[in-house]
């Protein structure tokens, strides 16, 4: 019986990536790991109320074939410096680390386009330094992606990128070689790259938001 893990399945890219994988019907297994209850329609689907500050409780649980890790926050919904930096890169890291004794095949880590664990600024260096130790856990496929700017309908209204998006997609008119990855992207694209590259075999970790896009179109 094969299991899809997904963290963060109430965000943007994590309720489109389990949208597709109920369309898929390749896994006979979902888990939800959430943090308060939900209702659930769908047999295949397990939902798995989590206490993110005690992941042990729930080791048991994190058993399956491929794991999507999906959730992430932002300096105004976490203020605290702990508390974001819990969320940004000790929970990851966690999960991945226990699915990996858990002996999960694949792990699948939503990261940001610039991600970089020497940079500046606390956003990108949390996913960067989440990256090198995801690539430390050694599993024996993981797929690290970064999509730039995202479009589709989000929950929470962000006045900033409802600002950027038309700009940005007038500008990337004139994006072109290796400016091609910062263009923005639909998240559905994101999703049925992440279920592809689980899927098939792929000679690299990391995929850049160009990347995404022409796997997603497939």
């Amino acid at each position: 019986m094969k299991t899809a893990l997904i963290f963060g399945s109430s965000g943007l890219i994590g309720n489109q990536l389990l949208n597709i994988i109920i369309q898929k019907n390749k896994h006979d297994k979902i888990k939800l790991f959430v943090r308060s209850d939900q209702e659930n329609n769908n047999s295949k689907i397990e939902i798995v109320k989590t206490d993110f500050l005690n992941l042990e409780k729930h080791k048991d649980s994190i058993v399956g074939n491929d794991c999507f890790f999906c959730i992430g926050t932002t300096h105004k919904d976490t203020p605290d410096k702990n508390e974001y930096r819990s969320i940004e890169y000790d929970l990851p890291v966690k999960v991945a680390q226990i699915a990996k004794s858990n002996s999960v095949n694949s792990f699948t880590y939503v990261s940001s386009m610039g991600a970089n664990a020497n940079s500046s600024g606390s956003y990108l260096k949390n996913k960067g330094q989440v990256e090198e130790e995801l690539k430390k856990i050694n599993f024996p496929k993981l797929a690290i992606i970064r999509p730039s700017l995202l479009i589709g309908n989000r929950k929470n209204f962000r006045l900033g990128e409802r600002l950027a998006i038309p700009l940005m997609k007038f500008a990337s008119l004139f994006f072109i070689g290796s400016l091609k990855k910062y263009k923005p992207i639909k998240v559905e694209y994101v999703a049925k790259a992440m279920t592809t590259i689980t899927e098939k075999k792929y000679d690299k970790i990391t995929f850049l938001s160009d990347e995404l896009e022409l796997i997603g179109r497939e």
